[in-house]
């Protein structure tokens, strides 16, 4: 919340200064919210490169840190086990042991996924280098070859969505149909009598609230990452156009350090949420789950 006022009320006040800049230099192109198509022919547009090589430096780092297994790990194979049982570690003591041995496959590679995605979209050329696409009116469109892949809606809903499909999964597995349909529904507390009865219909419309906020939490998720990626990034265009040409990048320096941990934190902030919401709906209080 801090950082997307922070990110609104920058741009705001860039806004009519980045706009002039924008205007006076033809080679400045503001990022726009949908990620371009590179081809006419081939549906593939350039989150969609982004996006794969981030996952082709994944595959090349495991690869790497795998390639000479030793019993007490050194260089990076080290480097690799401690950041892998720093996330589990912190995982567990989240979820529980059971939640976290079923389920780190997938937190454990979005976590890894989205971090390195945001920080290939703040490797310099990233938005910058691509060409001209001149339509069939004459008007001339700027088409780079790369952008930050969290930058794109699709890319985020993807994610999220898939993640709303295994929270049902893993919740109905959990507790059972019944119990999973109780946890939402059911009154919570000691009721007899009349007072249940008094009861029944609260909670039943408590259950409805929570029904809703079981369908709203995907779509939060896909805009939480996707605004502060793509806020990041259109500041940084931003602050690139109060500059010459040939310093456009010292007004863009500090924050692009800022950036740096903001990709890190927002990683972070999406893989906790997702946990934090599959914590809520398996949460048996003091019963010994096996």
């Amino acid at each position: 919340m801090f950082r997307r006022t922070t990110i609104t009320t920058t741009l705001a006040a860039l806004g009519s200064i980045g706009t002039a800049a924008a205007a006076g230099d033809g080679e400045h192109h503001a990022l726009p919210l949908y990620a371009p198509k590179l081809s006419e022919f081939l549906p593939i547009s350039n989150s969609t490169i982004a996006v794969w090589i981030a996952v082709g430096l994944i595959v090349l780092f495991c690869k790497a840190a795998t390639k000479e297994m030793k019993l007490i790990p050194t260089g990076l194979q080290n480097f690799a086990e401690w950041m892998i049982e720093t996330l589990y570690d912190f995982l567990e003591g989240l979820l529980g042991k059971h939640l976290t041995s079923r389920t780190f496959w997938f937190f454990g590679s979005i976590f890894f996924f989205i971090l390195t995605t945001n920080y290939l979209g703040l490797l310099p050329g990233v938005g910058t280098i691509g060409w001209n696409k001149v339509d069939a009116e004459g008007h001339a469109e700027f088409i780079p070859l790369l952008r930050g892949g969290n930058a794109d809606l699709n890319m985020t809903s993807a994610m999220a969505f898939t993640f709303a499909i295994l929270w049902f999964y893993w919740a109905i597995t959990e507790n059972g149909m019944k119990n999973f349909l109780a946890h939402i529904f059911a009154p919570k507390g000691d009721f007899k009598g009349g007072l249940l009865l008094a009861m029944i219909p609260v909670f039943l419309f408590v259950g409805v609230l929570e029904v809703i906020s079981i369908l709203i939490r995907p779509v939060a998720l896909k805009f939480r990452l996707f605004g502060n990626i793509y806020g990041g990034e259109q500041t940084l265009e931003s602050l690139m156009t109060l500059a010459p040409k040939w310093l456009a990048f010292l007004p863009a320096l500090p924050f692009y350090f800022v950036e740096l941990l903001v990709g890190f934190v927002q990683a972070l902030v999406f893989t906790l949420l997702c946990a934090i919401f599959l914590k809520l709906i398996c949460d048996h209080g003091d019963e010994a789950h096996h």
